[in-house]
């Protein structure tokens, strides 16, 4: 059976605040994650500073992380973002995020959709010549606000083009505005993970506490193997509107894993801590 992985998001909980998070408050708290037993820390972005001011230390803050046996994950949005990231050896995915909604790719990379798979293509060579792997985020992944055509086969489509044509092999369903449920996860990730089983598939669920087990259980039973979270569900997309469900709660996740007898590889007592940590890092 595929290994689960637990992907813990700092950068995704931190990038929509106003108040500017000091680096070396990032760096300890994110130096406390990387003790937890995480497959992978998503800890930061390469992006216009102007975009997402929070993120504009990134680099210094990967200075100042431990090594650790999780992998680090930066969020780039072009190819100059690509190449930035792509030169520190420390950093072994790259992550993009690629919207199924032409208007919140223009609202989130400044692109059209198709602008975007032709910036996939360019972040991809990069990404082989530096030994690094893409991860797609495929956004508005579970149904789309602003009054486009959404449908399982719009992102069924994407999945099976960016996979065939660019052979990107991970691919994160995103639900950025937290309207996913538990039928529809169930549905997409049944009927992708059969169609396209060369692919990993992740889940980057956005969700209200009450919400978060039923669409964990429905992704897993489904065939989902990859999670993404962040503790305490702190956090949203900036770019996507003001009315922002919280990201999916870690705590959750690893809640409804240990229940059923899952092994997450989580360490209790490092996640405690950072949990403690979090209160104060995100007031």
């Amino acid at each position: 059976m595929q290994k689960l992985k637990l992907i813990e998001c700092p950068r995704d909980a931190m990038q929509g605040l106003h108040d500017f998070i000091p680096t070396e408050v990032k760096i300890d708290y994110i130096n406390g994650l990387l003790e937890c037993g995480f497959d992978t820390i998503d800890f930061g972005s390469f992006v216009s500073p102007k975009a997402i001011p929070q993120m504009r230390d990134t680099a210094e803050v990967l200075e100042g992380l431990n090594s650790s046996d999780s992998k680090l994950l930066a969020i780039i949005a072009n190819e100059r973002g690509a190449n930035d990231a792509a030169s520190h050896e420390r950093i072994q995915y790259l992550g993009y995020p690629f919207s199924v909604s032409e208007e919140f790719q223009k609202r989130n990379t400044n692109a059209t959709i198709d602008e975007s798979f032709s910036r996939v293509e360019g972040i991809r060579e990069i990404a082989m010549k530096s030994n690094k792997e893409l991860v797609l985020y495929l956004s508005m992944g579970f149904g789309n606000p602003y009054g486009e055509e959404w449908h399982p086969d719009i992102v069924a489509k994407w999945s099976e083009k960016l996979y065939k044509e660019l052979d990107v092999k991970i691919l994160a369903l995103s639900d950025t505005i937290g309207v996913a449920n538990p039928e529809i996860v169930d549905s997409l990730f049944s009927t992708l993970i059969q169609e396209l089983p060369e692919v990993e598939f992740g889940a980057h669920l956005h969700t209200t506490p009450e919400n978060a087990k039923n669409l964990v259980k429905a992704a897993y039973e489904a065939g989902c193997r990859r999670f993404d979270g962040a503790i305490k569900g702190f956090g949203g997309c900036p770019m996507a509107k003001d009315d922002l469900t919280g990201n999916m709660p870690t705590e959750a996740m690893i809640a409804w894993f240990d229940a059923n007898h899952i092994e997450t590889g989580i360490q209790s007592n490092s996640f405690v801590n950072s949990m403690q940590k979090a209160v104060q890092v995100f007031p």
